[in-house]
């Protein structure tokens, strides 16, 4: 455990920090379009970086979060950024909020621009803890959530996801761990040889919380696909 958690902290925040702008997507085949949607749906899809308990209603959860993504079709990045460099962990800096309601019900919302490149989302989550969690018991929550790019002119793109995920809490520590399905929606714009794609991927990601006086730090490993992301998120919990 705590080689992978060494692995997600360094994969995150000491990945490359710039990126291309994608505006020559043009000139990609069909087959090459889908795989840079697949890599853009494990990049860009939500990353929950939160524990299942719920916050409570006077909790808030504020943190900035770093995901690094092992692209899996590099040179198709390449040709759709027109021959840039680009990196083999793309890094996707975030602003996260998070904030308690009643009945054991959360919401957050995430703000993300990738250095370098005109790749921009927001994205959210609604999350509804079945269990609470308590001194012996985890806790257990349902997730919606969605992203949605903006800044590529030649893209349309989102993503919808749903998943369950478990935590329980040992002193100043929580693990946690989850699975579901999200749902990529990527349609070309101005490109008219190319046609939209949308399908489903697996979701499978686990992590530790630490909190203490406050300070809060966030390690998470996800696999959306076939790619894995690392990320880690520092900031307040309360």
């Amino acid at each position: 455990m705590r080689r992978l958690l060494f692995t997600a902290c360094a994969a995150a925040f000491c990945a490359p920090l710039a990126a291309a702008d994608l505006d020559t997507i043009q000139l990609l085949s069909q087959t090459e379009f889908r795989q840079l949607s697949e890599d853009l749906g494990a990049a860009l899809s939500y990353k929950p970086l939160i524990p299942a308990e719920p916050l409570g209603i006077t909790g808030f959860d504020l943190g900035i979060a770093v995901t690094g993504t092992q692209l899996r079709h590099r040179d198709v990045w390449r040709r759709a950024a027109g021959g840039d460099s680009v990196p083999g962990t793309l890094p996707v800096p975030t602003l996260r909020l998070h904030k308690g309601l009643p009945l054991n019900i959360d919401i957050g919302a995430s703000f993300a621009t990738v250095p370098g490149s005109n790749i921009r989302y927001y994205g959210g989550e609604l999350r509804w803890a079945i269990l609470p969690g308590g001194t012996v018991t985890p806790a257990v929550a349902v997730r919606g959530a969605f992203t949605k790019l903006t800044g590529v002119d030649q893209l349309g793109f989102d993503t919808r996801s749903l998943d369950v995920s478990v935590s329980k809490g040992f002193a100043m520590f929580t693990p946690y761990a989850g699975i579901g399905n999200v749902w990529v929606s990527s349609s070309p714009s101005g490109v008219p040889l190319l046609r939209g794609e949308d399908f489903t991927q697996t979701k499978v990601y686990g992590g530790l919380n630490f909190n203490l006086a406050g300070g809060n730090l966030a390690l998470e490993i996800d696999n959306t696909g076939s790619t894995a992301s690392f990320g880690a998120k520092l900031g307040f919990r309360f």
